[in-house]
């Protein structure tokens, strides 16, 4: 591993100013795991540790951020449930760059219940027909295709009549509608489906298979992130401490009591990603372990962030500098300290505590599947009484 280590510490060395994106993925570095034919590097789990290490240890990043949606989650997930043939079709394009993709699972009635999604898909001859919408879709508008959970059988059980589809956004039917967040920046989107049209045969784990595929697909975007996010949690905590210093609070009680507390919590995320990376060293698929790494951060975040609004008193309400590139790191390495950074990732601490599963969820799969605890009882039925009569 050592060799391997000094490779990359010599590319990033090298590294100039240029398309990061491409510089990696003309060594199959975006997906590095994947096999060489599908434009990866058939780097064994151990390099690919090594490489998360020193890459995020310097603050580079994996591509762009529709690359976590095409390659961590979607093309991890293709290798183990799509058809070699959707693989061949579909996994170099996404490495490449033609291909880019967003994420279509949450809609206005279905968020931390999936299960209860209306979007439809029917079939009509050799295609799909899709109606319907979805929301919070980040990226939507930068994206050309899009992975949607749709309803394929509404004969079925909520959790059985679910299938993964593969959607071409740039055609007529599809609308994307950018969505203005707390920031002020336009990430998230809502796209509606009106009789858009997807072909038959790109369904990632087969027709109604959808839920199963949904679980792995999500069980990679939480089980990744525990590699590098405790990396850059690190970073951002002694950035913090820098701050804490600078503003001569490093002898204030209160507040070295609660940097010791996100100490605590950094190490306690570090050992998680380094048991997660143990667990793909040995070629395993992340499991219910992911949700408890999930709940962790994005609690930590929001927590850690708020400290630094108290460190930065009245300056985080008229903040300065550039806000920070990341959604959960104040900024990159090298960067100056700015309180336009923190206030911009402490905007966005909230929402890490409700995307990619929401803590009460993440609670609910960590008491059921780690703990053994008996599922939370579902309010009782209530008969409903007779309509009201209409007003005149």
């Amino acid at each position: 591993m050592d060799e391997f280590r000094a490779e990359v510490r010599n590319f990033i060395q090298q590294l100039g100013p240029g398309d990061t994106r491409a510089a990696l993925g003309d060594r199959g570095w975006l997906a590095p795991a994947w096999p060489t034919e599908y434009g990866g590097a058939g780097l064994s789990p151990r390099e690919v540790v090594v490489l998360v290490e020193e890459m995020t240890g310097a603050g580079i990043p994996f591509g762009s951020d529709n690359d976590a949606f095409g390659i961590s989650m979607l093309g991890n997930t293709m290798l183990r449930r799509a058809t070699p043939e959707l693989c061949a079709r579909f996994l170099p394009k996404i490495v490449s760059g033609e291909y880019v993709f967003a994420q279509g699972f949450s809609e206005p009635g279905a968020g931390s219940d999936l299960a209860g999604l209306a979007l439809r898909a029917e079939l009509d001859g050799d295609h799909w027909v899709l109606n319907g919408q979805k929301l919070w879709s980040s990226g939507a508008h930068r994206a050309n295709w899009m992975f949607v959970l749709a309803r394929t059988n509404r004969d079925a059980a909520p959790h059985r009549g679910i299938s993964m589809l593969l959607v071409p956004l740039d055609q007529p039917g599809v609308e994307v509608r950018p969505i203005r967040n707390l920031t002020g920046d336009t990430d998230f989107n809502e796209v509606f489906f009106d009789d858009a049209r997807t072909e038959r045969e790109l369904v990632v784990g087969g027709v109604d298979q959808g839920w199963s595929v949904a679980m792995t697909l999500l069980g990679f975007e939480r089980g990744e992130t525990a590699l590098h996010a405790p990396i850059r949690f690190a970073g951002e905590l002694r950035r913090l401490i820098e701050l804490v210093r600078e503003r001569d609070l490093h002898t204030d009680p209160d507040i070295r009591r609660r940097v010791a507390w996100c100490h605590v919590q950094v190490e306690q995320l570090r050992a998680h990603g380094e048991r997660t990376a143990a667990k793909l060293i040995a070629g395993q698929e992340p499991g219910a372990e992911a949700a408890a790494f999930k709940l962790l951060w994005s609690e930590y975040h929001r927590v850690v962030t708020e400290l630094a609004m108290d460190v930065l008193g009245l300056d985080a309400l008229t903040p300065t500098g550039r806000p920070s590139p990341n959604w959960y790191q104040t900024d990159d390495p090298g960067a100056p300290n700015s309180s336009a950074s923190w206030t911009s990732v402490y905007l966005n601490a909230r929402a890490g505590t409700i995307y990619a599963g929401s803590s009460q969820v993440q609670r609910g799969i960590v008491g059921e599947l780690l703990l053994g605890l008996p599922k939370e009882p579902k309010p009782p039925r209530t008969e409903k009484g007779p309509e009201p009569a209409p007003r005149r």
